[in-house]
């Protein structure tokens, strides 16, 4: 790249970081200017420029495969449509998490249109996201919860169940609870349940999803993801998965950094999509904030769980990083980068 093009570069990144901040994050011009290190006119100009140009409509429109050089690298490594979220430095994963569900409640809140059908996950992430989901009227349109939620020590059903109706309420859509496990005791009682009239009917409506959101899930890190934190496996379970090399979970349905997910047992039990039953729903959007859930985010990544990612910046860097390295090998399988 030439210097008159990298200069050219460099400038609709800032511009678009600006307008990231000031419109959907409401950020406002004096800290968008110390954070950017420039003057607050320079700020101004780059929010009137985004405006001009066409950037900012009524919401924040990425240019090509990504308005940020971040956003560019993780289209060309994993090919999503990344929307990259500035956060300050040394801010905490609970900052890092509202910034990023502010972000991915708007954008949701747009791509919903009347008579769609959106498929959500549920969890930390998902619970942070649907706060800032932006109540509108779509008619026709209908919520459906896409993996169970019950366990052994709660029913888990409040929980899961206040996302679904929350987001539902948001855009006056019709709700389709999923009132089963998270993970079956046995495989057999999994495919005997899904010969039931009343679960059937929710996977028809599963399989109709025209927009699927979730996060992913990792065993370690500040905020704790629910079904690890929440009784859905012991600890012996969640020492066997690690031995098996085993990082998290997009769905409840367990994954490894490589991609890697059929030969899991757990998952002859789980009760959501798995990556290739996700991949029938047109847009899949990935919400993700915190450098614990990179492991998973990657595994989820390989196995082209998402169409769009949504993560604060951060945690991209450190994505993009780990994504260099060889892939941890796990003990007596013989799976790693070689």
């Amino acid at each position: 790249m030439h210097t008159g093009e990298r200069r050219v570069s460099e400038r609709e990144d800032a511009v678009y970081e600006a307008a990231s901040m000031y419109y959907l994050q409401d950020v406002t011009m004096e800290v968008i200017a110390r954070r950017m290190r420039v003057s607050r006119s320079t700020v101004s100009r780059m929010i009137k420029e985004a405006r001009s140009s066409g950037l900012v409509r009524v919401s924040i429109e990425p240019r090509g495969d990504g308005a940020s050089a971040l956003s560019r690298h993780l289209h060309q490594r994993f090919g999503v449509r990344a929307r990259v979220v500035p956060v300050r430095a040394g801010a905490t994963d609970v900052q890092r998490l509202d910034q990023v569900a502010r972000v991915a409640g708007r954008l949701i809140t747009e791509w919903v249109q009347p008579g769609t059908v959106l498929g959500l996950a549920w969890g930390t992430t998902l619970s942070a996201v649907v706060e800032h989901l932006v109540p509108k009227h779509a008619p026709g349109s209908a919520v459906v919860q896409l993996n169970g939620a019950a366990n052994p020590v709660t029913s888990g059903i409040p929980h899961a169940g206040s996302i679904i109706t929350a987001a539902a309420e948001a855009f006056d859509a019709s709700v389709h609870h999923f009132p089963v496990p998270a993970f079956f005791d046995y495989a057999g009682t999994k495919q005997a349940m899904w010969r039931e009239r009343s679960i059937r009917s929710v996977l028809t409506v599963q399989a109709r999803a025209d927009m699927a959101v979730f996060g992913v899930g990792a065993f370690t890190g500040a905020l704790a993801s629910h079904v690890y934190a929440g009784g859905y496996m012991s600890e012996e379970d969640q020492q066997l998965l690690r031995a098996e090399g085993v990082v998290g979970d997009v769905c409840t349905v367990l994954l490894r950094e490589d991609g890697s997910y059929a030969d899991i047992e757990l998952n002859a039990r789980a009760t959501g999509p798995t990556p290739a039953e996700l991949a029938r729903v047109a847009r899949r959007v990935c919400v993700v904030a915190g450098n614990a859930k990179v492991p998973p985010l990657l595994g989820a990544l390989r196995a082209r769980v998402a169409t769009d990612l949504i993560i604060d910046e951060g945690t991209a860097r450190t994505l993009l990083d780990r994504a260099r390295q060889p892939i941890p090998a796990v003990p007596g399988s013989g799976r790693g980068e070689r």
